[in-house]
């Protein structure tokens, strides 16, 4: 955040700027959700991966936007499709505004993310958001048909998180290069960075559902439990469970069981068999595969960042 403080400042200033309409209902809904925090993660990657290539210019400001503007467009729509009640610590949109505004914002930030795309002319950038924006689409409803079943496997729960989560990592890392006019080598070397940073980011997230709280995480504890998410953490628990378990799991994931003493028990479970431990193994994995992408870089504050911006993002409480 240090680092790139300076350069937030100018990506903030678009963000501000391009959310703006002459429908005031728009940046009330859009503020409610940019405003409320978040970590702006992945804008800050684009602007730290371009210092780490010594990009000297100006046009990763509104591409780290635009990146910004496709994450909060799909939180907007994740929280309808999940009927979440909290998002960054407030109240979710869609319960102040309704779903069909939240969508349809939603859907506007979508479009000032392909506007700011096309005014920086580069057909390559515009290849690489664009296909990370379906690809994101596609993860979410491979997760909504994946919901409820108990019997999800490992494999395709990394290629749910792989979609929805770790594609956006990616090219938010990988655009940067490209600005950067850096060779393709350097390319996928921060490609695989932030492919790899983000399934880490997602598995944590996924294990802190169950065990940090609300407060801390600015949304519900157990949101994935009560939702039928089966998540790594539960795949593991169920995998290793006695009969009597499994069925605990069959009935929770189906919807049966989701009071508190149920989410507790879950918790219990998940413990018992070091599912929330495997699953930061896991994230721990992924992260070393992401420092590891970038080795080749020179060493400098910019690399810093990023390897210390894995160890926060597999450490992190929320």
């Amino acid at each position: 955040m240090a680092l790139v403080a300076q350069d937030m400042n100018a990506v903030n200033s678009v963000i501000l700027d391009r959310m703006q309409s002459k429908i005031p209902l728009i940046p009330e809904l859009a503020g409610h959700l940019i405003a409320g925090g978040g970590k702006r993660m992945r804008p800050m990657l684009t602007l730290a991966c371009a210092r780490l290539l010594d990009y000297p210019g100006t046009r990763h400001y509104k591409l780290a936007a635009a990146v910004e503007f496709i994450h909060t467009a799909t939180l907007l729509h994740d929280d309808v499709v999940d009927g979440s009640d909290m998002r960054r610590g407030k109240k979710a949109a869609n319960l102040i505004f309704g779903n069909p505004a939240t969508v349809l914002v939603g859907d506007f930030l979508f479009s000032r993310s392909f506007e700011l795309m096309v005014e920086d002319g580069s057909l390559k950038v515009l290849k690489i958001l664009s296909g990370a924006s379906a690809i994101i689409a596609e993860g979410e409803v491979d997760q909504l048909t994946a919901q409820r079943q108990i019997e999800t496997s490992e494999e395709r729960y990394l290629a749910i998180i792989g979609a929805k989560t770790a594609a956006l990592f990616a090219a938010a890392c990988r655009i940067s290069a490209v600005v950067a006019e850096r060779n393709e080598a350097d390319e996928l070397a921060l490609d695989a960075y932030g492919r790899n940073l983000g399934i880490a980011f997602q598995l944590v997230d996924d294990a802190i559902d169950y065990v940090s709280d609300a407060a801390k995480m600015g949304k519900d504890v157990g949101d994935d439990f009560r939702d039928g998410k089966v998540t790594l953490p539960v795949i593991l628990a169920y995998a290793h469970g006695t009969p009597e378990e499994r069925k605990f799991w069959e009935a929770a994931i189906i919807g049966h069981l989701t009071s508190d003493t149920d989410l507790a028990h879950a918790t219990d479970l998940l413990r018992r068999h070091n599912a929330i431990d495997l699953t930061l193994d896991r994230a721990r994995h992924f992260g070393q595969r992401a420092i590891d992408a970038i080795a080749g870089f020179p060493s400098g504050k910019a690399k810093a960042a990023l390897i210390e911006t894995v160890e926060f993002a597999i450490a992190r409480g929320y």
